[in-house]
């Protein structure tokens, strides 16, 4: 039961993020909101994702009831969205809210999983997400035809994924304890090489996230077959997510050093044949390693390097992926031209090296 209600959290979880960034953009962008209203409310969610970890670094714990309030939060803010939409700051205060109580869900959800999980099971459930999403851009693209409609899908979305995962904490067993066999409270400082190339990693996402579709038009290839790359990047990870558990058996420092070498290949492999379908399909193959196999490795690893589990997920979903893609999506926003999945692969080589600097023990 537990493997289904996981299953069911992260398929409609990441439906409602495939509607939030896929489409909200346009919806805002047809009722008159301009770029930079869009980018600065758009900037919110991994500036919200970074700094609420901070709060709970030494005053508050993440219990269950935080959580339960972050999800009831979160579905008052997706109900709002109809009523604060057509005004910025009422929408801009209303999406800062969801911005926090999001960054607390998939955290909690994150460690439960991978404590009743397990390595063998994880990727199998989590492949559920990319399915939602993938799901999510295939359909609504044909019935966008008026704003209302993706905050319907939106809402329906965020209902069951709170629905959802108010069962999973009914079965809850208190599983989720400081873990004896931790190296080592929470501390960011103590192993910064590892948080530096967490940070990094996602820096050099920023060109792909952001620019990808731009980038690949440009250089000829149809709207309509970037949206292909797209969707068989997201398919390569889903079969990633299916079969990597015994992968996950081995070294995981290892396992991350080998995804982060070959996204270096992969933004080389962009910019170097830009106008080459076939190298940007094998490029986008590489989504697998460089997206799936690393973020099950990353969390599965800082599972067992600290004590305080949630907080470090936390830290994780803030520093890396909400820090990490604001800076990045800025740099990419600087960056853009010839040279920018150059600029992506020399990030990603930083990300590399700062995991061979030395007299760190969860290297040796």
């Amino acid at each position: 039961m537990a493997f289904f209600n996981l299953s069911a959290f992260y398929f409609f979880y990441f439906a409602a993020v495939g509607v939030y960034i896929i489409f909200l953009p346009k919806v805002l962008h047809d009722i008159g909101y301009t770029p930079s209203d869009i980018g600065m409310l758009f900037a919110l969610a991994p500036l919200m994702r970074f700094l609420t970890p901070f709060l709970f670094l030494k005053h508050i714990e993440l219990t269950k009831n935080i959580f339960k309030w972050s999800l009831y939060l979160s579905v008052l803010s997706s109900l709002l969205f109809y009523i604060t939409i057509n005004d910025f700051t009422l929408f801009l205060i209303n999406n800062l809210i969801l911005g926090i109580c999001l960054s607390l869900v998939l955290p909690y959800i994150e460690v439960y999983a991978i404590t009743q999980l397990g390595k063998s099971k994880y990727g199998k459930s989590r492949l559920y997400g990319s399915i939602g999403f993938m799901v999510v851009a295939l359909v609504l693209a044909r019935f966008l035809d008026n704003p209302n409609v993706a905050l319907h899908y939106y809402l329906i979305a965020t209902i069951l994924t709170a629905y959802f995962s108010i069962l999973i904490i009914k079965s809850e067993d208190n599983s989720i304890k400081a873990d004896d066999t931790a190296q080592d409270k929470f501390s960011v400082l103590t192993y910064w090489p590892f948080w530096l190339s967490l940070f990094l990693m996602q820096v050099s996402f920023g060109g792909f996230y952001n620019f990808f579709t731009i980038y690949e038009t440009a250089h000829g290839i149809s709207l309509e077959m970037t949206s292909y790359l797209w969707a068989f990047g997201v398919v390569c990870e889903i079969i990633m997510l299916y079969f990597q558990a015994p992968i996950l058996k081995n070294n995981l420092i290892l396992v991350i050093k080998i995804s982060i070498f070959l996204t270096i290949i992969r933004w080389l492999i962009l910019y170097l044949y830009p106008d080459s379908l076939t190298m940007t399909f094998i490029s986008q193959s590489i989504h697998a390693l460089s997206f799936g196999l690393y973020h099950s490795a990353v969390i599965m690893y800082l599972y067992t390097l600290y004590s305080d589990k949630k907080l470090a997920q936390q830290f994780m979903f803030g520093f890396a992926y909400g820090l990490g893609g604001f800076i990045g999506a800025i740099i990419a926003g600087w960056t853009y031209g010839e040279y920018i999945f150059l600029y992506s692969a020399l990030i990603a080589l930083f990300a590399f090296g700062s995991l061979y600097i030395k007299n760190i023990s969860i290297f040796r």
